[in-house]
């Protein structure tokens, strides 16, 4: 039995005037009280209370005891509400990790959305294109644009995600011979984005057998930037594999085209994670609910929680 126990068993007794007293007052046994003060005598090597069949009185350093160990519990308590507090109330620090590519898209106005929202909240947000260590790091949440693998984290998905292969009308009308099938593509010029792991290939998803393949690029631009290398592609250079959050609207406005998509592989997601789902601060938990339903709202989908 932990010390904190076996002390408000000892400070209840006191504070009751009595074994049975307290007993009453707190719902536990007479006998376990005793017991729990009879432990805590033994560990401090001291008697605290003179006991008699009709009363009982403090020993001298039962008062000691009894003055300091108030007043530890007490901070405990009080330590334990503001906690509690802190958990429930909907203000604080909230502090996530995005992908430089989020960030800077689009979709990078739902974190300012949700902080006009919530002014009572002070969002940290930290754009870097690595995964972070939560816990080690001191993040609340990381968005993350990937596969899903397996975690011991809790993963909430925002949204389907997938990249697109895409081009100029303009620069595809100055093609010699036209572009028929994926393979044709390691023949072309693109402008490289650097951030995914295997920027030096595209891969694909055969249509009719389900396998995947890869197809070598290589261009005169390689940049750490998918904003960059849709410029590119916009100012006629070659081709740029672009996140469907950042090509849409140009690709809606015909300046751009996107190349082979029934080749592509099955959509990957956006994703919330966080460390914990148990005892979830509220503030956590508002987030990633705001999130998810500006997604939704903005013609995005997903909100499984894994």
């Amino acid at each position: 039995m932990d010390t904190l126990t076996r002390m408000r068993a000892f400070i209840d007794v006191v504070e009751a005037e009595g074994f049975s007293a307290a007993a009453r007052k707190t719902g536990r046994s007479k006998a376990l009280l005793s017991k729990y003060v009879r432990e805590l005598e033994d560990d401090l090597g001291a008697l605290l209370l003179n006991r008699t069949t009709r009363q009982f009185s403090l020993t001298e350093a039962g008062q000691i005891y009894h003055r300091r160990a108030a007043d530890i519990l007490l901070e405990v308590d009080n330590l334990a509400d503001s906690v509690r507090a802190n958990n429930t109330d909907l203000r604080g620090k909230l502090r996530i990790s995005v992908p430089r590519t989020f960030i800077d898209a689009p979709v990078g106005q739902s974190l300012i959305d949700f902080a006009a929202g919530h002014q009572e909240i002070s969002l940290e947000i930290v754009a870097e294109d690595r995964f972070v260590d939560l816990v080690e790091e001191g993040y609340d949440v990381a968005l993350r644009i990937t596969r899903l693998e397996d975690s011991a984290m809790i993963a909430r998905k925002l949204a389907d995600f997938s990249t697109l292969i895409c081009a100029s009308p303009a620069w595809l009308e100055t093609l010699d011979t036209p572009l028929k099938s994926p393979s044709d593509l390691s023949h072309v010029p693109f402008l490289v984005d650097t951030n995914p792991r295997s920027h030096g290939s595209v891969r694909f998803q055969n249509p009719e057998d389900g396998t995947i393949y890869s197809v070598p690029i290589r261009g005169p631009v390689t940049v750490n930037s998918p904003i960059a290398t849709m410029r590119g592609a916009l100012s006629g250079l070659g081709v740029a594999i672009l996140p469907d959050f950042i090509a849409r609207q140009a690709i809606a406005d015909g300046r751009l085209i996107s190349l082979f998509e029934e080749h592509l592989p099955p959509h990957s997601g956006i994703y919330a994670i966080y460390p914990h789902r148990r005892y979830l601060p509220t503030k956590v938990r508002s987030f990633v609910d705001y999130l998810t339903k500006w997604f939704r709202e903005n013609d995005c989908d997903g909100t499984q929680e894994h």
